[in-house]
């Protein structure tokens, strides 16, 4: 099979590799949607490209039952209708191994070289992916361009370039050679083959389907193991158009369009249980509740399991010397996406008896106090709310709303936001519930939304306590402290570790607790209940393929 795209792409995977030694800022995906980057018409094509899908069949050739199905609805209201080819799991598997098998056997520049050409066309369609994933998933427009398009194919690149590094590790042969004293030494030509695991399948979420399902889907890939993506099935289209332009890419390079298959179920009838169990899977990665990421390790023992799942992250607010930026901050990252990310904070412990701050002593209902005006504040004009909140994805999320507001404890209450422009549209304000440390069952559950709870502790050493014990038997994907002790912050890094979650300091200004950098920071570590792997690292990708070698004696 050719090199060519490798070839083509050969300076931005070695940018890659060296930016994720160095953790230094890097991207080759533009973030911004300037017309400069992606054509003056990028942003009409990609929304009428977006619209093309609409009531329609999606069309895909792969085995399938011949029956068309798909219940996705926008968390803005509008008709999406698209319906996707139901998959003959037996067929699928079958496609599977077959186009996996010249897969395996390919070099490592063809597979990388694929992969690194399959990101550039998904990179430009980002518009076209950004109105996917706004309308699946409840992602405001701007977040949805940036989560769904730039970031989620950093995040794919970062795990193409850790597969490059780690295969690439082994030399391909080697001249092996035992001195024997006065005898002629021992010589032995040998040969190392990067050999992959099987089959990969790759179970997507419903807030964030490219950005956590690229990782998987690209590892698997660039180690030769073949994938079957099984979407969430309110959140299948951003991950149907990605397939397919992979697939389009393996045809041109020589490849079985069906190294790479889709999978679709619906709510009634899912099929991720009975996929996973299947012997012929040997990889799986999945982002979700706990309650089915445990099964899956419990369950599925024929292959590796790879799993992000539900937390409880906490900040600890000790002192500041900067009180608003501190609300600011705060404000944005309770806001972001209504809350419906893995890494938005949760717990916020205070001192019952108050913070010293730039402004004075503030007491612990003072503080509170500002940080529900901060948000209120932030989210005051409905316009600018919608932007910042997108749409609620699930009807379980609006239920647990409800839920917190009735615990009577409430200092912010949600408001429903009219969107301008969808009028259906699900949008909530966040709800923040004043409790103190001895109301362990609602502050240690996990409350996946807009809901935040700020907790009177005795103390900040107390707070600390608490999150450590929380996050080893809770887990946590993000950590925030606050103080102007440096003790107390070397105190919070000793938690991190205790607890294996990465921390941020003092954060108030444009950065936010609950977003991580591709080729940067490390998006889980796996050493916590809240995941069992990081986004990404050596340990990542070096388990989906083995090396076996082949040696004989020198000629």
């Amino acid at each position: 099979m050719s090199d060519k795209f490798f070839d083509a792409h050969k300076d931005t995977l070695s940018a890659a590799v060296s930016a994720s030694d160095t953790r230094e800022y890097w991207s080759p995906y533009p973030e911004m949607p300037s017309p400069k980057v992606y054509g003056e018409t990028g942003a009409a094509d990609g929304e009428a490209a977006f619209k093309a899908y609409l009531g329609k069949a999606f069309e895909i050739d792969q085995p399938s039952t011949g029956d068309m199905i798909g219940d996705e609805a926008s968390p803005f209201g509008i008709e999406l209708g698209t319906s996707y080819p139901a998959p003959d799991v037996d067929a699928l598997i079958a496609a599977s191994t077959s186009a996996g098998r010249a897969w395996g056997r390919a070099s490592i520049e063809a597979r990388v070289g694929v992969c690194m050409e399959a990101l550039a066309r998904i990179n430009a369609r980002s518009f076209e992916m950004a109105h996917a994933v706004m309308h699946t998933t409840g992602q405001a427009y701007m977040m949805a361009f940036q989560a769904g398009g730039p970031h989620a194919q950093d995040r794919a690149l970062e795990a193409v370039a850790y597969a490059w590094r780690e295969m690439t590790r082994t030399p391909a042969t080697a001249r092996w050679e035992k001195p024997q004293g006065k005898r002629d030494p021992l010589v032995m030509e040998k040969k190392f083959y990067i050999v992959p695991r099987g089959i990969g399948l790759v179970i997507g979420c419903a807030t964030f389907p490219t950005w956590n399902s690229y990782p998987g889907i690209f590892a698997d890939l660039a180690t030769g193991n073949s994938v079957i993506v099984k979407p969430h099935p309110k959140a299948i289209l951003p991950l149907a158009i990605s397939v397919t332009i992979i697939r389009e890419v393996l045809v041109e390079a020589g490849f079985d369009a069906n190294v790479i298959t889709l999978a679709v179920d619906t709510l009634e009838a899912p099929i991720a249980a009975d996929l996973a169990l299947r012997p012929e899977i040997r990889l799986v990665d999945f982002t979700g509740g706990s309650e089915f990421g445990n099964w899956l390790e419990e369950n599925a023992r024929q292959a590796l399991v790879f799993t992000e799942k539900s937390g409880v992250n906490s900040i600890v607010i000790d002192s500041t010397d900067n009180m608003k930026g501190l609300v600011g901050n705060l404000a944005f990252t309770l806001s972001l996406y209504s809350g419906q990310m893995c890494t938005t904070t949760q717990d916020i412990f205070v001192p019952k008896g108050g913070i010293e701050t730039d402004e004075g002593h503030k007491s612990f209902d003072q503080v509170a106090e500002a940080i529900a005006k901060g948000v209120e504040a932030f989210l005051a004009d409905d316009a600018r709310a919608v932007q910042i909140l997108g749409a609620i994805q699930a009807d379980a999320t609006m239920e647990r709303i409800a839920s917190a507001e009735a615990t009577g404890k409430t200092i912010l209450k949600s408001r429903a936001v009219t969107h301008p422009d969808f009028a259906e549209a699900r949008v909530q304000t966040p709800v923040i519930i004043k409790t103190d440390a001895g109301d362990t069952e609602l502050i240690s559950a996990e409350c996946f939304g807009p809901v935040s709870y700020i907790i009177a502790t005795a103390d900040t050493a107390a707070s600390l306590e608490m999150v450590r014990k929380m996050t080893q038997t809770k887990g946590a994907l993000s950590f925030g402290v606050y103080s102007t002790s440096e003790e107390v912050l070397e105190a919070a890094e000793e938690v991190a570790m205790d607890g294996g979650v990465a921390v941020s300091m003092n954060l108030t200004g444009g950065v936010f607790v609950n977003q991580t950098a591709a080729f940067s920071d490390y998006h889980g570590t796996g050493a916590n209940p809240a995941a069992n792997a990081a986004l990404s690292d050596a340990a990542y990708v070096a388990s989906r393929f083995r090396v076996v070698q082949s040696r004989r004696h020198a000629a």
